[in-house]
């Protein structure tokens, strides 16, 4: 008797797994397929002589171009520049190399990153753009300013991935690379969905360098904003060459000439980001001609709980801009009839 309960309790408990394993699987597909069909949406693919670049177009008047940190798409850069597209600026947001519908050539780099910019602007026959670049999109962004000056009408640096140089005698100290658990979540489109289901405070933290407290300490609407970037992270699978294609980049700890940076500047960095980034953002805005620094105490990598302020400050600092020729824009429509 006690033999046959024991038997009933194992068949209850399989049948229960089961039907978990089964709910769960089926939760991730519905999960992936949504992800999949926002991102086969509301873009754009032109071809360039760097090949075709992925865009989307939000809102009319300054053009801006939006650059997309790691682990992005166009889809994270229109996330960037939201808010403006309402505020008279037509925020155009391009998948980079290896990201969605983005190829990753053979050069790959910041500066050949930044040409790709300019023929983009080339192909929407826009003579002149101000960028955000943020994260890991800064170091192109930076690029673009530099080799392209003449049709950068300003810089904006969102939490940008730079570190400081090392003080004389040091040895330079790349950011530790991702670990196993991490690197098995990045790789798998499963796992990092089954992250945000249970262990969303640890990948908020790990992954994307926000601390878990400023997360529940903030607005209802804040919190929405981060869980839906954590979410549209999904489908990874798309976005993975571009991912490593950045991780090395930023590794490289490769330094510009910010100095010969001719055009207005604005940094926003968070203090406490844990990306440890915050003192490049400081020390970048004080090498720039006539840089800006904005500086959050807390909010961490997503800057959470001042998006609003966020938005205000980039308002103010490109409002100053003119609007560009209305033939810009019937240009930037026609380019729309790529894929």
């Amino acid at each position: 008797m006690r033999i046959r309960r024991v038997w009933i309790v194992l068949g209850v408990s399989s049948i229960a797994l089961a039907g978990l394993i089964a709910y769960t699987l089926s939760s991730y597909r519905d999960a992936l397929a949504a992800a999949e069909r926002r991102v086969d949406s509301g873009s754009h693919v032109i071809t360039t002589p760097w090949g075709p670049i992925e865009y989307a177009v939000e809102g009319k008047g300054t053009p801006l171009l939006a650059v997309h940190g790691a682990g992005g798409g166009f889809d994270q850069g229109l996330e960037f520049g939201r808010g403006l597209g309402d505020s008279g600026f037509m925020v155009i947001a391009m998948s980079r190399f290896g990201y969605l519908r983005t190829p990753l050539p053979a050069d790959a780099s910041p500066a050949a990153q930044a040409d790709a910019h300019a023929c983009l602007l080339d192909a929407l026959a826009l003579p002149k753009a101000a960028v955000l670049g943020g994260s890991a999109g800064a170091p192109s962004t930076i690029q673009f300013c530099l080799r392209h000056a003449s049709r950068c009408a300003a810089m904006v640096l969102l939490v940008p991935a730079l570190f400081p140089a090392p003080r004389a005698g040091e040895p330079v100290k790349p950011p530790s690379p991702p670990s196993p658990i991490l690197n098995s979540i990045l790789g798998s489109d499963f796992f990092f969905w089954l992250s945000l289901k249970l262990a969303r405070d640890t990948l908020l933290e790990r992954l994307f360098a926000t601390p878990a407290q400023d997360f529940h300490a903030a607005p209802a609407e804040e919190q929405q904003r981060l869980l839906a970037a954590m979410r549209n992270a999904l489908p990874m699978g798309p976005r993975r060459r571009g991912l490593w294609n950045d991780v090395a980049i930023v590794a490289s700890g490769e330094r510009y000439e910010l100095e010969r940076v001719s055009a207005p500047t604005l940094v926003i960095s968070v203090e406490n980001d844990l990306f440890g980034i915050h003192e490049g953002s400081r020390l970048a805005a004080r090498r720039i001609p006539g840089g800006r620094l904005v500086s959050f105490p807390t909010g961490g990598h997503l800057w959470v709980g001042h998006h609003r302020e966020l938005v205000s400050e980039l308002t103010s600092f490109l409002s100053g801009l003119q609007n560009r020729e209305p033939s810009s824009r019937e240009a930037l429509r026609s380019g729309k009839s790529g894929t």
